[in-house]
């Protein structure tokens, strides 16, 4: 679609699409859903038909259908929208049998929860449904309906940087369209493992990146299936390495999914940023990122603090401004990485694990259990080479480090191939980024056997 004036399509739109009223009245006793069209209506209707339902927290429950009058500037919403409050607009994504995001309420909550704001949900199904290609090719003709209604309410003294836009796969990119046509003036987007196919080798302008607002974030979470694999923000969270997410089962129907979704499991990594992002705003823990030039290099433990361009300040998921930088100006594609559990809340304590052993004359494997209060156990094998006598390696424990009770070691190799006796110089387990002189556990001269078990206790105070 042609990118014209938001003014003269608003005009144009209005001769040809009714304004829908909705009463006070008709507010407080009818609740407003998607588009709840059958399958074969879907196919016949043409255009994306964009309605909006806002949510604040006087009708957190019951969503009203929200509108405006393009042509005469007149606001004809339910007395729930308050323009001195932060505006939410959430863009769900690409729909393969054109059913309604389930998820949305979830959010919605959670936002809400957080923040006392005014929640606008896009529901573009009719042109976000079936088939992929034209879903793209739709996302345009949708960021400039949203942007007609944007400009409406900053005609009515909503300020264009008080919006957050919020948007899921493909809607991450819609978002970033509207983002262009007021040339990221607008607060904030974030989006959440951001669609690839189509969009990955596309121009800056024709997908997400950071000129679209005043501060862009994208979560990861599918890079090398469904989701984008550049960074497209001024940060860019990669969880665990945006690949592939613990509890999620690993299928190979996924390069197949457009045209033959397997549903139940194929999406979960994909979906897993929404879900991460929801639980950051839920959650008493931090979902912490930390900058670093690769994910191998993070799990190898040359990433441990956040100095350069985020000023020792590491960028956190939620609704911190600006994820909690401070540095001025904002980084552009900061990529940071970290790990996270399989369920809700996600969260981990980033741990480094450091050890030093004595020349070996054959490669041995260890494994090495750290055991908390709670008897929690966190296991992590470690594979020792002849030609190397250093090691780090960054884990994720369930459990603060002064939970940690003690640590265990075992030399596993087999009975002819591998090492006999290792010799620890030390081994140390710190908490990163390292705050006080507690945070490392650390023992030293440490011999083991082939098989035989180790053990040490830490006298742990929190």
């Amino acid at each position: 679609m042609t990118w014209i004036s938001v003014n003269v399509f608003c005009a144009l739109l209005s001769l040809f699409t009714p304004s829908v009223v909705v009463s006070d009245e008709e507010a407080t006793t009818n609740c407003a859903d998607f588009n709840n069209k059958t399958c074969k209506k879907y196919r016949e209707m043409k255009g994306v038909h964009v309605q909006y339902l806002l949510l604040t927290r006087r009708n957190a429950d019951c969503a009203s259908l929200f509108t405006q009058d393009c042509l005469n500037h007149t606001q004809n919403h339910t007395v729930h929208f308050n323009s001195t409050l932060p505006t939410k607009v959430i863009i769900h994504g690409y729909r393969v049998l054109g059913r309604k995001p389930s998820w949305v309420s979830d959010l919605a909550q959670a936002l809400l929860e957080k923040e006392d704001a005014n929640i606008l949900v896009v529901d573009w199904l009719c042109g976000a449904s079936y088939n992929y290609n034209k879903v793209v090719n739709n996302c345009k003709e949708v960021a400039v309906q949203i942007a007609i209604l944007i400009n409406q309410l900053t005609t009515s003294g909503v300020n264009l940087e008080l919006f957050h836009l919020i948007g899921i796969s493909v809607g991450a990119h819609v978002a970033g369209f509207v983002g262009t046509l007021f040339s990221g003036k607008l607060g904030r987007i974030t989006g959440l493992d951001p669609a690839g196919p189509m969009f990955k080798n596309a121009d800056p302008f024709d997908r997400l990146d950071p000129s679209d607002a005043m501060f862009v974030e994208a979560i990861h979470t599918d890079s090398d299936n469904f989701g984008i694999s550049i960074p497209v923000g001024h940060v860019d969270f990669f969880v665990n390495g945006g690949l592939d997410q613990t509890g999620c089962v690993q299928s190979s129907f996924s390069s197949i999914f457009i045209y033959f979704p397997v549903y139940g499991y194929v999406i979960c990594d994909h979906m897993r940023a929404l879900h991460v992002y929801m639980s950051a705003l839920n959650s008493s823990c931090a979902l912490t990122g930390f900058p670093c030039s690769s994910y191998e290099d993070f799990l190898a433990g040359q990433c441990t603090s956040c100095d350069g361009p985020f000023k020792n300040i590491c960028p956190q998921i939620g609704l911190l401004k600006n994820s909690g930088i401070t540095a001025s100006p904002l980084p552009v594609h900061g990529k940071v990485y970290l790990l996270t559990t399989s369920e809700v809340p996600f969260c981990v304590h980033h741990t480094m694990i450091e050890l030093k052993v004595s020349p070996l004359a054959k490669s041995a494997v260890v494994q090495l259990t750290l055991v908390s209060m709670q008897d929690i156990k966190t296991e992590q094998k470690l594979y020792l080479k002849t030609d190397q006598t250093s090691y780090k390696k960054v884990v994720g424990l369930p459990e603060h480090l002064c939970k940690i009770e003690s640590i265990h070691l075992k030399n596993t190799g087999a009975l002819l191939y591998r090492q006999g006796n290792i010799h620890f110089k030390y081994i140390c387990v710190s908490r990163i980024p390292k705050m006080r002189r507690t945070d490392t556990l650390c023992v030293e001269d440490i011999t083991i056997g082939r098989n035989a078990p180790w053990s040490h206790d830490f006298i742990q105070v929190c």
